[in-house]
């Protein structure tokens, strides 16, 4: 193995997953749905499949139709005017456009500033690209950016910022404050970012999804990322997409045609018609997911564990201290044998280990009988250790 991906091991999810499997545990480590998404998007799927017209190679930078409605919904929902042609890079998921587009932006020795603790693969993918990864840490309890940290992090070395929100795992969705400091910040030092917003329909308690690229001098140094995963319950779909100025996403999509060069053929033209649907289904879907998030809050709660609200995603933090765990890893892979449920640590997200030792992720995004059966697993579980 070369020496750059040393230590990146297999995926927690991975792990926990089938650990999963293996106890018949509730999984509430892995961020999918256990329901399905829109029946109109699943129809669209299996009529593109039968028409015969899209079970070949998709066009590398993705159909049309999908281009162009994602260059609609950035202009309905955002009023950011995008090329559908020029400006679009339809991808094999989010993770793969941050893949894509770090390969194609970093060079060995850069430094990338990413909001810890961060996606897994957000850690993999630079060591990929050579880069070097310089961790901003949001702590607990409001998991809030700090920005003097921020730019004291900005070096001559300094290429790319990597920016989740909203944030996982913390939940935390940035403030417009907080998002115009970064700005100004790219803007000062000549950065690239690169904006993960997957979760860009999940915000809660009033808390707004801004993009990076809205903000002034922003749209021409912004590499755009999102996905129908989270937002239409279809994370084995894996159609994600790039939104950027012509010569970025030229440049992500000379990385990505050695990646998967295409992928999802018959779901391009069912995504494109999900992201058409009318307002109703996306306030639809944050109702829903709010109501979730407060069920398992306060069933998480009643347990003795502290909990962190998050103003957005599909994921709930808790503090597990306070049950007597000083350690999230081995409190997570104690569960399954003893409760029959799966978390994820948040200690895998970081660098620095000791921030995050203490503090385990939980999946809301799961039937409301799944979530409260979850939560009398544990509890009878916990009372017996």
């Amino acid at each position: 193995m070369a020496a750059r991906l040393h230590g990146l091991g297999t995926t927690i999810f991975a792990e926990m997953s089938a650990l999963a499997v293996s106890t018949g545990s509730i999984n509430l480590g892995q961020g999918f749905p256990d329901t399905d998404g829109p029946a109109s998007m699943l129809e669209a799927a299996i009529a593109a499949i039968r028409s015969g017209e899209h079970n070949q190679y998709p066009p590398g930078i993705g159909i049309g139709a999908l281009r162009h409605a994602v260059a609609n919904h950035q202009s309905r929902f955002y009023g950011l005017d995008v090329d559908a042609d020029s400006e679009v890079l339809v991808t094999a998921g989010a993770t793969e456009a941050i893949a894509a587009a770090l390969l194609a932006l970093v060079e060995p020795g850069d430094e990338v500033i990413a909001l810890e603790p961060y996606y897994d693969s957000y850690a993999a993918c630079i060591a990929m690209a050579g880069g070097r990864r310089v961790p901003i840490t949001l702590c607990a309890p409001d998991f809030r950016l700090d920005l003097d940290a921020l730019r004291a992090a900005v070096t001559s070395r300094t290429k790319v910022l990597l920016i989740n929100t909203p944030h996982n795992p913390t939940g935390t969705v940035l403030t417009r404050d907080e998002l115009a400091a970064v700005a100004e910040l790219a803007c000062e030092r000549d950065l690239l970012v690169i904006t993960d917003e997957v979760y860009e329909h999940l915000t809660y308690d009033g808390a707004p999804h801004l993009p990076l690229a809205t903000f002034p001098g922003m749209r021409e140094r912004t590499v755009t990322i999102s996905s129908a995963g989270k937002t239409f319950a279809v994370t084995g779909w894996k159609i994600g997409w790039v939104c950027a100025t012509p010569d970025l996403v030229a440049a992500v999509r000379t990385a990505k045609q050695f990646l998967t060069y295409v992928s999802g053929g018959p779901f391009q033209p069912a995504v494109a018609e999900a992201l058409r649907l009318g307002d109703d289904y996306y306030l639809g879907l944050r109702a829903s997911l709010l109501a979730k998030r407060d069920l398992l809050c306060a069933g998480l709660a009643s347990l003795g564990l502290d909990v962190f609200a998050p103003q957005g995603t599909y994921f709930v933090t808790t503090d597990v201290r306070p049950l007597g765990y000083s350690d999230g890893v081995e409190f997570c892979r104690m569960l399954p044998a003893r409760c029959g449920v799966v978390a994820i640590p948040h200690e895998v997200f970081y660098d620095d280990k000791t921030a995050g030792r203490p503090l385990v992720r939980w999946a809301f995004c799961k039937q409301d009988e799944v979530l409260s059966e979850a939560v009398e697993r544990l509890r009878a579980g916990l009372a017996r250790s």
